[in-house]
């Protein structure tokens, strides 16, 4: 049984090491190959050959990623399938326990070899970097508590997969109740807002203790591999070298002074607008003059043809890689029961093209999620004659300059979807989002900050603490009588739960989205052409080079944000 939406697909190029027939989720015939490269390791007497073995491991890796990225793309487009949610557990149970103490002993040969030294310098500066890194970092008593964390993730996936209430007579996902709060009847945007918000809180203390459980099998993780608490940690695991937990202070900082005023003068403008003297939850995505939703298409095939006609007019290459996702089925984009929430890109690494899931329901910030994954997607495509599986993949404070820039650049095309007027009200909407943005992200960071570093706190501390970091960034919003229901917000935010620390690097890269959007303002064609040019570089330079690639500065200081967010206020005052 088939449950993707694509089929097989050829590799992108020959294997020449791993065999065409393996089960790669059966680990006794995985096995064999990691032997082989063991051995084969001594005997590789020159960086020649040492670069072959190299190719070999990169061969086995995108195979492997493969088979794992096919599995988890089946379970979150079905988290109410037994079958897709058992062939995904097996793999996290019985395949990545097994890589990783094999993966290590690679790691640590490669690290050893006395050709190691001959390869070109440039060439593996950053791979070399990495692999010491994770020699460092590795402890065997960490595989089995990962794979723990693992399945908890996959439970809060299950348990947020299925939330949905009946409206109107009819069962909706907590995604399409959505599209409601953007309708001008107050009183059924706030129906709507406590609907799904009373749904949530049922699940309040199932979050609660998936999440203490993470907590602590992090915690457990970090001090096992040596380090003071999981915040230590992590920075040395997401291989972060260009920069420190004590920048991302100097961040939060930063957003509270440049950001934050900013935020505040959009929530005045907005309850002016809407002739309102406070503003609450349900008041946020309303059209402030009070008209109809935006409705940008009917169904996702028609999203998908407008979106098309926009890369068209963007650029000949992006249009041809993005007919080629439709081609090869490569989209799953409709919101539907027993799907996972949110949207990703992901890169079926052997065949080394892009996969998007999202969760479409006809809204605008929909043609904003397909741009913005489709930022990944090209970032993929960029890569796809690289062939050291490491280099494939760029770190995600870059990756997200892809897929933020596209945002910005692909808005200049909105007319596909709409008139002028509404084209442009659709940019207004999206510039405030990314101001918006930046308070909620130094929320999400400062919050995992306090989390880590406070060993055996309580649930009232812990919940403590996030009110307080939403009273300092949260804005002008009123939640009298529903303060549990912003006490507990966090816990619609996924990342928080299945991929820590996760968040800050969305807001350096949309830094970086804004200067290449500042750039593209002054000359387009430059811009345009950098922004390719530094996808093509994946994760082969530091990240300062490769925003310097884009033409970007990698700072996120409150210098740096200054004039990006003065050009986005300017922007808006225009529209």
């Amino acid at each position: 049984m088939n449950l993707l939406p694509f089929g097989k697909l050829a590799p992108h190029r020959p294997r020449t090491f791993v065999p065409q027939q393996l089960d790669l989720g059966d680990w006794p015939q995985i096995a064999p190959l990691f032997d082989q490269l063991e051995n084969r390791a001594a005997k590789a007497t020159n960086s020649g050959e040492l670069e072959r073995w190299l190719l070999d491991w990169s061969e086995l890796n995108a195979a492997l990623d493969e088979e794992a990225s096919r599995r988890y793309i089946a379970m979150t487009c079905h988290t109410d399938n037994a079958e897709a949610e058992k062939a995904y557990l097996h793999f996290v149970e019985h395949v990545e326990p097994q890589l990783k103490p094999r993966q290590f002993a690679l790691e640590k040969i490669y690290v050893a070899h006395p050709q190691t030294n001959h390869l070109p310098k440039a060439r593996f500066e950053v791979f070399n970097r990495d692999v010491n890194n994770h020699v460092a970092l590795f402890r065997p008593e960490n595989v089995a508590l990962e794979t723990e964390e693992a399945k908890l993730c996959q439970q809060y996936q299950k348990l947020i997969g299925a939330q949905a209430v009946t409206f109107r007579g009819e069962e909706k996902t907590l995604v399409q109740m959505g599209r409601y709060l953007e309708e001008p009847d107050r009183a059924l945007r706030q129906a709507v807002w406590e609907t799904v918000a009373q749904r949530r809180l049922q699940d309040v203390d199932k979050c609660e203790e998936i999440f203490e459980q993470l907590i602590e099998l992090r915690q457990k993780i970090a001090r096992n591999a040596g380090f003071k608490n999981y915040l230590q940690y992590v920075f040395r695991q997401k291989c972060r070298f260009d920069y420190t937990p004590e920048n991302c202070v100097q961040f939060h900082d930063a957003v509270e002074k440049e950001i934050i005023p900013a935020v505040r003068e959009i929530h005045d403008e907005r309850k002016r607008q809407l002739q309102l003297e406070k503003l609450r939850p349900w008041d946020l995505a309303v059209d402030p003059q009070n008209r109809p939703p935006l409705k940008p298409f009917v169904n996702v095939d028609e999203m998908v043809t407008r979106t098309q006609k926009i890369f068209d007019s963007l650029d000949a290459e992006l249009s041809a890689n993005f007919r080629q996702m439709q081609d090869l089925k490569l989209l799953d984009l409709d919101n539907r029961k027993g799907k996972a929430p949110g949207g990703y890109q992901s890169t079926l690494s052997e065949a080394r093209v892009p996969f998007i899931f999202m969760n479409a329901i006809g809204l605008q910030r929909d043609v904003e999620t397909l741009l913005h994954e489709a930022g990944h997607a090209f970032h993929a495509q960029a890569t796809r004659g690289e062939d050291l599986y490491a280099y494939r993949g760029a770190p995600i404070e870059f990756c997200e300059v892809a897929s933020m820039a596209m945002e910005l650049l692909g808005n200049e095309f909105l007319e596909e979807f709409y008139s002028v007027v509404e084209a442009n009200r659709a940019r207004k909407t999206h510039l405030e989002g990314i101001i918006g943005f930046f308070p909620w992200m130094a929320v999400v960071d400062a919050f995992q900050h306090w989390i880590y570093t406070h060993n055996g706190h309580t649930r009232a501390e812990r919940k403590a603490a996030y009110l307080q970091l939403m009273d300092r960034f949260g804005g002008d919003v009123n939640f009298s009588g529903f303060e549990e229901v912003r006490a507990h917000s966090w816990h619609r935010q996924l990342h928080i739960f299945i991929h820590p620390f996760y968040y800050v690097e969305y807001g350096i890269a949309q830094l970086g989205a804004l200067q290449v959007w500042a750039n593209s303002r002054r000359d387009k064609v430059k811009a345009l052409r950098d922004y390719k040019n530094s996808l093509v570089l994946g994760g082969s330079r530091p990240l300062p080079e490769l925003f310097a690639a884009a033409g970007c500065t990698f700072q996120f200081d409150a210098a740096t944000i200054k004039p990006l967010i003065q050009l986005a206020s300017t922007e808006l005052k225009k529209l």
